[in-house]
């Protein structure tokens, strides 16, 4: 997998096509707000966030976070950049496969998410879940919609980029359907990864599924008074991305669906992967390092929620990035 961009990158003038250069100027654009609220804030502003809120009992914790998620989405300029510029067109491919794995894995249930939650609100849900144990909102709510505004245009930006440079540099990576690949399946490893991968999303899987459904088995007590429709949505989207997650893994590694075509396996096992790994290592990083009302604190089954999470989504990206190498090794572009 590391080929360089085929010609198919450039115009015959050798210059990027408009069409990436204006979703690359939309993907920039869209971290400027997020960007600006975020060092106003390491500067000492407040703007957004209101008096009460538990934000400010934690001024230190407050800044290494702000610090650090300014650097990741800095980093999707990085990636921006990287997809339409000529030194992009030689990185090694994980050098640019693992940050667009997390940023998919981050910005995917936030995608799918705050949309489905603006419409579970207009017939008559709620907007719990962002307040702390004591009802003090975390910040005003036009914040979250700039910043999940901006998580949405650059995921679409971002990803459309992605789509055009992977076309060029591996699109025949995923051509055809299931049935063109070898006879013989995945060797044994790989069909015993993508099996223990769906036997620890079993833990999860009932657990957020339980929680989706108003159950409060595990949660902690602060968690469960504070939910509201907001939090059954995510809860069904982190359920729905670990059985994205095991299905893209089963099948890449059986290959029992001969008509599928490769590519739905593979978004599957990439999207699923990420977003249960990624979400579920930022919640128990969250969870570790927080502090405050002992009631609002994760419980021990809530982080192995996130652990089971955490351990199912690399179990099926091992999964993905065998069978990429392996088709690759097969199959060298021209």
């Amino acid at each position: 997998m590391s080929q360089t961009l085929a010609p198919a990158a450039v115009t015959g003038s050798g210059t990027l096509p408009r069409s990436r250069r204006l979703l690359r100027a939309v993907a920039v654009t869209a971290c400027l707000p997020y960007l600006t609220l975020k060092t106003a804030w390491v500067a000492g502003s407040r703007t957004g966030i209101p008096a009460g809120s538990p934000l400010l009992d934690h001024p230190a914790s407050m800044a290494v976070a702000n610090v650090l998620t300014i650097l990741m989405d800095g980093a999707v300029i990085v990636l921006a950049l990287l997809l339409t510029r000529p030194w992009g067109r030689s990185v090694p491919a994980w050098l640019l496969a693992v940050p667009m794995w997390v940023a998919t894995g981050l910005l995917a249930p936030v995608m799918a998410g705050y949309p489905l939650q603006l419409l579970v609100r207009a017939f008559g849900g709620s907007a719990a879940g962002t307040s702390g144990g004591d009802g003090e909102p975390f910040l005003h709510a036009w914040v979250f919609a700039v910043v999940y505004v901006g998580f949405i245009v650059q995921g679409l930006a971002l990803g459309g980029l992605f789509v055009l440079y992977a076309r060029d540099r591996w699109g025949h990576l995923w051509r055809g359907r299931m049935r063109d690949l070898p006879a013989r399946p995945a060797g044994r490893a790989q069909r015993a990864v993508a099996v223990a991968a769906a036997v620890v999303a079993l833990f999860p899987l009932t657990l957020r599924t339980m929680w989706a459904f108003g159950g409060t088995t595990g949660l902690g007590e602060g968690v469960a008074a504070d939910r509201g429709s907001d939090f059954h949505v995510l809860e069904t989207l982190y359920a729905v991305f670990l059985l994205a997650a095991v299905a893209g893994g089963l099948v890449l590694a059986f290959r029992r669906v001969p008509a599928l075509p490769v590519r739905v396996p593979l978004v599957l096992a990439g999207a699923g992967s990420g977003a249960v790994a990624c979400w579920g290592g930022w919640m128990a990083a969250a969870a570790l390092l927080s502090g405050g009302d002992p009631a609002d604190r994760p419980t021990a089954l809530m982080l192995l929620t996130y652990a089971g999470q955490m351990i199912t989504g690399l179990l099926v990206a091992t999964v993905g990035a065998h069978f990429l190498a392996a088709r690759s090794a097969r199959r060298p572009a021209a």
